[in-house]
């Protein structure tokens, strides 16, 4: 079991003689494992499992108990026969998946807890924070930002605290992709933690205390990579657009080529000051021209002002790398219907009609507690790249 969930094993003792038969010996082992003599359990599980391979429960015993003993190898192989068993458990999923975090697997850990996940858990509170906090680990480690900041503040809100979850959520909004963590003591652990516990005041919606901490963090780590773009986020979250704006402005003077903070510029001016966002947004595409969301939001801006020639070639361009997003083919129904092409309006309003329905559809199972990604705050208005 994961280290929030693990038990201490006791004494060792010798094993108990047991007989070859398979009832025997699955009495046997239940009788080690509650007792707490896991060495022995494990060995009668395999004696056990060597009689009757298909036993499902047996082999979840078999990696929960390697598992507590850090064999994480072997943890693995029985959870991989217990999920092919089984393979609607959930929980066994999500275990297989920590078991290969562990190892060092990420592409496969990920998928594992993102499959035990969308199953359903064992109603184990406990099993469920670990899951997250791998999960948003996971996805910081593959630059899905946005993506890992949602999960990591689910923890956040529910209370769970901890230095590796603030630090891990500071990292993802410093977008800092690395494995390593920074050492103890050094300024980059110090702001990872310090941006990590403000953006979690936030997430419990303590904004006037997170605001503080930030802009304490910001004043003693002026030039910090990546920290006026934290700050900002922060400040759209609290729905303080100009204050968020300079803070992006800031993150550019300290790093001219910055792509992302320029597409917070153009979001946060969008519908309140879209010429103003504009020249963002044309800098960010010339900047990254194979960056979908920059288009999109180039296209928003200048259909906002009625510019729907203009829009139209940049929303046709984001339509190749976003070919899933409701909102872009509203935007393009919207353009073609004012240019007067009135065929491509009537399948950009289908197209836009089936996705949105999807998206509905996906949304009630979430609300209805059933499997589903957590909503993008901002994707009520344009989506933000990670």
């Amino acid at each position: 079991m994961p280290a929030l969930l693990a038990g201490a094993q006791g004494p060792a003792a010798p094993p108990a003689r047991s007989s070859e038969s398979f009832p025997a010996l699955s009495a046997q082992a239940a009788a080690a494992r509650d007792a707490n003599r896991l060495s022995d359990a494990l060995l009668l599980y395999k004696k056990a499992l060597a009689l009757k391979p298909n036993w499902a429960e047996g082999w979840w015993s078999v990696g929960t108990i390697a598992y507590d003993q850090s064999l994480y190898a072997e943890a693995a192989s029985a959870f991989q026969k217990t999920v092919a068993l089984a393979p609607r458990n959930g929980t066994a999923h999500v275990m297989l998946g920590l078991s290969e975090f562990e190892l060092g697997h990420d592409v496969l850990s990920l998928k594992e807890i993102e499959k035990g996940e969308s199953l359903g858990l064992d109603a184990d509170e406990e099993l469920r924070h670990v899951a997250l906090y791998h999960q948003g680990v996971l996805l910081q480690r593959k630059e899905k930002f946005q993506a890992a900041r949602e999960i990591l503040e689910q923890l956040c809100v529910q209370g769970v605290h901890s230095d590796e979850i603030t630090t891990a959520l500071g990292m993802t909004l410093l977008r800092h992709a690395s494995k390593n963590v920074a050492q103890a003591g050094s300024a980059d652990a110090d702001v990872a933690t310090r941006v990590g516990r403000a953006e979690c005041l936030a997430a419990e919606k303590k904004f006037d205390e997170a605001r503080n901490s930030f802009a304490a963090t910001v004043t003693q780590y002026p030039k910090y990579p990546e920290i006026h773009y934290a700050y900002g986020l922060f400040l759209v979250e609290a729905s303080d657009l100009p204050a968020a704006i300079d803070q992006f402005k800031a993150e550019i003077q300290d790093n001219p080529a910055d792509v992302i903070s320029r597409l917070q510029i153009a979001a946060a001016t969008y519908k309140t000051d879209s010429a103003a966002g504009i020249p963002f947004a044309e800098e960010a595409v010339k900047l990254a021209p194979q960056q979908p969301f920059g288009h999109f939001l180039l296209g928003l801006l200048r259909l906002d002002l009625d510019d729907y020639m203009g829009a139209i070639p940049e929303l046709e361009l984001a339509e190749k790398g976003l070919p899933r997003e409701a909102k872009l083919y509203a935007a393009l129904a919207s353009a073609y219907s004012r240019a007067g092409r009135k065929p491509e309006a009537a399948r950009a309003r289908a197209t836009f009609a089936r996705l949105n329905q999807q998206t509905e559809k996906a949304e009630s199972r979430q609300l209805n507690g059933e499997s589903g990604a957590p909503r993008n705050p901002l994707s009520d208005s344009v989506p933000i790249p990670q």
